[in-house]
């Protein structure tokens, strides 16, 4: 798969979503989305504000939002009010967490109502639903895939950042050969170098959250690179 470095910075979502990430920090992210043309941001809901207002001239990086973070044990009426104050800040994505607690408990009903109720709530805006795969067995994982698609999600993303681990070859892997095209992935957590994000594109991953500094080295490497389109099969470009 050839890529031009336009199209690989198009697939990744910078974050601030650390409890201790402060305005500097926000603004700087927010900075190098735009310096690279990032497809999207993403912070805590009280930080929406900021980055709406350095985003209000720039129309090439979205804005996102996150709903039920970090835990997802959220009521669903909380949710919901979450996502519609969101949308109307601005936001024009949301990943949502799902409720790992009921999904372990085998309360498959509660989680998909819990997912397509904040789904419905966004309307057309696409909506990531989070796993926090790092506390789920290979069955969990699977089962969440097949509620996120049954609610209609636009993505199932690996984890929030919050968790021990992130995103794995071994759960990017599972969940590609579990739901084939039927949902996009988003590998998050965890990823700090351009050839974890080579393994896991071909492993099935097509969006990739990061954080500011990993997204920094990322694409400073990316821009490093001599040629304009990149092949993502030459394992050798990446060592």
């Amino acid at each position: 798969m050839k890529l031009t470095k336009y199209e690989i910075a198009q697939m990744f979502d910078l974050s601030a979503v650390k409890a201790n990430d402060d305005e500097s920090y926000i603004r700087s992210m927010v900075d190098c989305a735009r310096k690279y043309r990032c497809l999207a941001v993403f912070s805590l809901p009280s930080n929406v504000p900021l980055m709406k207002r350095m985003l209000d001239e720039d129309t090439t990086v979205l804005l996102g939002g996150s709903v039920g973070f970090p835990s997802g044990g959220h009521t669903t009426n909380i949710k919901v009010a979450e996502a519609k104050e969101l949308i109307e800040m601005g936001c024009r994505e949301l990943d949502m967490v799902i409720n790992i607690g009921k999904l372990i408990s085998g309360r498959y009903s509660e989680v998909l109502d819990d997912i397509k109720a904040v789904i419905d709530a966004a309307n057309s805006i696409p909506v990531k639903v989070i796993l926090e795969c790092h506390y789920l067995n290979e069955a969990q994982i699977r089962k969440a895939c097949d509620l996120c698609i049954e609610a209609g999600a636009s993505w199932v993303k690996t984890s929030t950042g919050w968790a021990p681990t992130g995103a794995t070859l071994e759960n990017i892997t599972l969940i590609r050969q579990h739901v084939g095209n039927a949902i996009g992935i988003k590998a998050a957590g965890g990823i700090r170098d351009l050839g974890t994000i080579i393994n896991l594109y071909k492993r099935g991953a097509r969006r990739f959250g990061l954080s500011l500094q990993a997204a920094q080295k990322i694409l400073d490497e990316v821009y490093s690179l001599p040629n304009e389109v990149i092949d993502f099969d030459l394992d050798e470009n990446f060592e």
